[in-house]
């Protein structure tokens, strides 16, 4: 492994459910140990609830109001905040502000950003200031692709 230097803006960048994530560092450069991604989250956006059967993750909101939902407790996070949820929990997060929201997703050990990889679209397929808008077809591949990495997907109850 050798040091890696992004800069803004680089990185191999995704869209997933009107997302984009961002893969900052992945497991091939540190080893396994860790993956860092920045996720861009429009207003309303956010995933699914889902859980991780293999990896911790931590968030930390760099712009933007996120609501976070971890194991049925809600809280809500403006610049600065920062989430660790452990392995297992079941989460979800959401802009609920009016503008895109940033974020820097930290999983351990690493591996996840494969899924984001394989199910994501064209990045420049989404439009980060605007309502997310989720394409059925993404949410099937998702689906089908979520065990191959442990990943839990729940439907959201209406």
């Amino acid at each position: 492994m050798s040091a890696l230097v992004l800069k803004p803006g680089e990185g191999r960048a995704v869209g997933v459910v009107g997302d984009v994530y961002t893969v900052k560092t992945s497991g091939k450069e540190t080893g396994g140990a860790y993956s860092v991604m920045e996720a861009l989250v429009p207003p309303l956006g956010g995933p699914p609830p889902h859980r991780h059967a293999r990896e911790a993750e931590a968030f930390y909101v760099l712009e933007g109001e996120m609501e976070f939902i971890a194991d049925g407790q809600r809280s809500v996070g403006s610049a600065g905040t920062w989430v660790s949820l452990p392995k297992g929990s079941l989460h979800r997060f959401r802009n609920i502000g009016d503008t895109p929201a940033r974020m820097l997703i930290l999983i351990v050990p690493a591996g996840l950003e494969e899924f984001f990889l394989e199910v994501g679209l064209d990045a420049g397929m989404i439009a980060a200031d605007e309502p997310a808008t989720i394409d059925p077809r993404q949410i099937e591949k998702m689906l089908a692709t979520a065990p191959k990495y442990g990943l839990e997907i729940v439907p959201l109850e209406h």
